[in-house]
């Protein structure tokens, strides 16, 4: 009985299908109206009304940084509902966007019904409890945002460790409560339970919850450390056999994913949404020339990626730090492609992935304007057009890959016998062959190889 095969273009189909199958349905809730009734923050998104604080740059990058905070939210599950911006020169200390600007943000509140507010940036505890006292909502910023997207993307063991870590560190400092449960002590057996050594007087519910936190931290620590050292075996097998590695790093929904489908026909999951690919995809490929290398999809990034997914996702964005060559993908028909090149680059910089040859794509040809592309040449002399869609341009970045993926480096001749023929395919597979001639003997060779083949096939070396 012979098993069916693999096709991984359904498996990623099934992949679609299950996500679109969690998305969150608005406008039903049993939480209760009054937010001050409830105990613990609970992130919950539903009906939104958007607020950003324009401090510097122009109008245009303001309102295209809340366009994307819209898109954020959307993705996460939510319903626009309005949205406004405040022009200072910084942020307002206590509630973000000042006393007569919060005041406007309940009036809109009350008149759309809405029941979340969202902020494009990272609030302090302090701004986020004054906020939501004045607008009587739950208040959320655009860090706890992505996070909850994370959350609800993640799918293997390593990225669901990585996001819980991500949301535990934003949540400690942020962890409070309402009216007395502030002070209430954990005595007998709330403190979960615990008995003798965990009851009260002495432990509030907060403190409780914060050393539970602390200790969860650590735990997912450690799982994610002996995840990172199996990456790193790994790593060291390719570096060993001296395959080529090439990583696919970019935007969010800059076609990442789609890419790497058209240059390995990998299968991995496609969507037209933020932060679809969570968990990294590795795939052997060949330039056009022939040699093998490892092409790596990445997780995508974004304007003021949170700090706290960085650091947890360190491990994996250490890809992009140790290989050979990336390609930044970058969208062509956005608003403000050169705003995601310099996003991109300052977590390169965060990753120390600054010193690693780059070859910039500008994808989706198919859909952005002359005017864009031939403006993104001009900031990128070097870089290839292409459309992952249409697969319009692909040719040309084979050969750009081809052209800057390392080489082997030891120059060989070789008499393989003919019936030695697994040799002959190795030195094509891993090697770049200059000549190849046959003769009674069997097949000459000339080629450059790595180091480690190159020990291998000395036998068959001839001077």
């Amino acid at each position: 009985m012979t098993a069916e095969p693999f096709d991984p273009q359904e498996i990623a189909g099934l992949e679609l299908e299950e996500r679109r199958a969690l998305r969150r349905v608005a406008n039903i809730s049993t939480e209760l109206t009054d937010v001050t009734e409830v105990e613990y923050r609970q992130l919950r998104l539903e009906r939104v009304v958007l607020v950003g604080v324009w401090t510097e740059g122009t109008l245009d990058s303001a309102e295209a940084s809340m366009a994307e905070l819209a898109a954020l939210a959307e993705t996460a599950g939510s319903v626009i509902l309005d949205g406004v911006i405040q022009r200072r020169g910084t942020p307002d200390a206590a509630t973000f966007i000042g006393s007569g600007k919060t005041k406007e943000l309940r009036e809109i509140v009350i008149s759309t019904g809405a029941d979340t507010v969202v902020c494009d940036g990272e609030l302090t505890p302090g701004q986020l409890r004054r906020l939501e006292d004045a607008v009587k909502v739950k208040v959320i910023d655009r860090t706890a945002l992505i996070l909850d997207i994370f959350a609800q993307h993640a799918r293997s063991k390593e990225g669901k460790a990585q996001v819980e870590l991500a949301q535990m560190e934003y949540m400690l400092p942020r962890l409070r409560g309402w009216g007395e449960s502030l002070s209430r002590q954990a005595g007998g057996r709330v403190a979960g339970g615990g008995g003798i050594g965990t009851r009260g007087p002495g432990e509030t519910k907060i403190e409780t919850d914060r050393r539970r936190i602390r200790a969860r931290t650590a735990k997912l620590r450690r799982e994610i450390g002996a995840m990172k050292t199996a990456r790193e075996v790994k790593r060291q097998e390719r570096r060993r056999r001296a395959v080529p590695s090439v990583v696919i790093a970019g935007y969010t929904n800059a076609g990442k994913s789609s890419l790497l489908n058209r240059l390995t026909d990998a299968g991995v999951l496609v969507e037209n949404a933020l932060f679809a690919t969570l968990d990294p995809t590795v795939r052997r490929a060949e330039t056009a020339d022939g040699r093998t290398f490892t092409l790596a999809d990445t997780v995508g990034f974004v304007r003021h990626l949170p700090h706290q997914l960085v650091e947890a996702f360190r491990s994996t964005l250490e890809e992009v730090a140790e290989a050979d060559l990336v390609i930044h993908v970058v969208d062509g028909s956005d608003v403000d492609p050169m705003s995601q090149l310099r996003a991109v680059r300052e977590v390169f910089a965060d990753i120390g992935a600054l010193d690693v040859p780059e070859l910039v794509v500008i994808n989706k040809a198919d859909a952005a304007s002359p005017e864009a592309i031939a403006q993104l040449r001009r900031a990128e002399p070097g870089a290839v057009v292409v459309s992952a869609r249409t697969g319009d341009g692909l040719e040309a970045l084979r050969c750009r890959i081809s052209d800057l993926v390392p080489r082997p480096d030891i120059p060989v001749t070789l008499l393989v016998p003919f019936d030695h023929g697994e040799i002959v395919a190795k030195v094509h597979q891993h090697g770049e062959v200059k000549t190849v001639s046959h003769s009674a003997e069997g097949t000459h060779m000339e080629a450059r190889l790595p180091a480690w083949l190159a020990g291998e096939v000395s036998s068959y070396a001839v001077t």
